[in-house]
């Protein structure tokens, strides 16, 4: 009875990684919805000021100046043209990594854009992986390896969508902990302590070693000299 040999992957090296591309779950969108896929590396500055140049005629007319290029701010669109009116909706999209930063930047416009209705989506899309043999004369073939890879979709919306749809948030509605990392990559600090400043140990108002209280031997002390 023969056996199988399974090949070591010590004698392997990862040659290239392929992410297949996934299906957008929102049907019906507008041709000049911008769909920004972001990456684990991408600046979320970055993105931000693509995203409001896209959505508000302010941060546009400050964009025109400098405008990030996709593979510094992992944006993936092309370059609108002048003049061009201001989409009603935007998708991010992001796999791995990225995912906490895709919900990073939604949190943030919604505060920078009023009145944004979101649609979130989690899907499941594949990553291929291609391995190389190191010494290709032993004989040994290349392998690909499938895995899943978790891939989120949001959408924001400035007309109003289906509130009965999964994954829905009405106007108004935040994350408190987006909210902070968001904070955090701006450089803005947590509300409501400002940069810099450290908690002092021990308030003013609190019992602490001080001049009117004494120890036991202090105490024996006074009452042998009296």
């Amino acid at each position: 009875m023969s056996s199988v040999q399974t090949p070591q992957m010590e004698n392997y090296r990862k040659a290239h990684t392929v992410e297949q591309p996934c299906v957008c779950p929102f049907p019906g969108l507008a041709s000049d919805t911008p769909e920004i896929h972001v990456k684990d590396g991408s600046k979320i500055r970055n993105l931000l000021r693509y995203t409001l140049s896209r959505m508000e005629a302010k941060a546009r007319a400050a964009d025109e100046e400098v405008r990030p290029q996709p593979e510094e701010g992992g944006v993936e669109a092309p370059q609108e043209a002048p003049g061009r009116p201001l989409c009603r909706q935007v998708v991010f999209t992001a796999s791995g990594k990225g995912v906490s930063k895709a919900i990073t930047c939604a949190e943030v416009v919604k505060r920078r854009v009023k009145g944004l209705h979101q649609l979130t989506k989690l899907l499941y899309g594949t990553v291929e992986e291609v391995w190389e043999p190191l010494e290709p004369a032993a004989g040994l073939d290349s392998l690909t390896v499938s895995r899943s890879l978790p891939v989120i979709w949001i959408l924001l919306s400035r007309e109003p969508l289906d509130s009965n749809q999964p994954g829905y948030q009405a106007p108004g509605h935040y994350d408190a902990l987006w909210a902070q990392a968001a904070n955090r990559e701006e450089g803005g600090g947590f509300s409501g302590q400002r940069p810099g400043h450290r908690r002092k140990r021990g308030g003013g108002g609190g019992r602490g070693k001080g001049s009117g209280r004494q120890s036991g031997r202090s105490r024996e002390a006074a009452k042998g000299q009296s």
